[in-house]
C-alpha cells in the first residue's frame, strides 16, 4: 500500500507543469541570440550571418505601438518577412504549450500559453 500512494504521488507530479514565466521563457529560448536583456548581443550573435535585432526596440520601431500580433506570428514563425533571418525558429513548429483563449473585438483566438507569456515579457522591456 505504502508503494502504491508513492507511485500516485508521483504521477499527480508528473501531471502538474510549471507555471510558465516569459522571463524564464524567453532566457531559455531567446537570450543566447538576442542576449538577456534583449538588445541584440547574445552569446551566438556574433556567429549569425544577420545580427539580431534588439528587442527591446520594436515599440519605437512601430511609431509607439507594440505590435502584438506581428510579435507572436514571428516568435510562432508564420511571419517570415523580406528583413528576417534564417537563424530565427520556427518556435510554432515546436511545443508551445497549452493554449488559452484571447479575445480581441468580441473574437476568442486560442493562443499558446507560452507564446503569450513570451510576448508579453517582450512588451514590457520596451524602452
Amino acid at each position: 500500500m505504502r508503494y502504491f500512494l508513492i507511485l500516485a504521488a508521483l504521477g499527480l507530479a508528473a501531471c502538474v507543469e510549471e507555471p510558465i514565466d516569459g522571463r524564464t521563457a524567453y532566457l531559455e529560448n531567446c537570450a543566447s541570440c538576442h542576449g538577456t536583456n534583449g538588445m541584440g548581443d547574445g552569446p551566438v550573435a556574433r556567429g549569425l550571418a544577420v545580427a539580431p535585432p534588439d528587442l527591446t526596440t520594436i515599440t519605437a520601431r512601430n511609431g509607439g505601438v507594440f505590435p502584438t500580433d506581428q510579435v507572436m506570428s514571428t516568435i510562432d514563425g508564420l511571419d517570415r518577412g523580406q528583413h528576417f533571418s534564417a537563424s530565427m525558429p520556427e518556435f510554432g513548429a515546436g511545443d508551445l504549450g497549452d493554449t488559452v483563449i484571447v479575445e480581441n473585438e468580441g473574437i476568442g483566438t486560442p493562443v499558446p500559453l507560452k507564446l503569450l507569456v513570451l510576448t508579453e515579457y517582450l512588451q514590457s522591456i520596451q524602452q
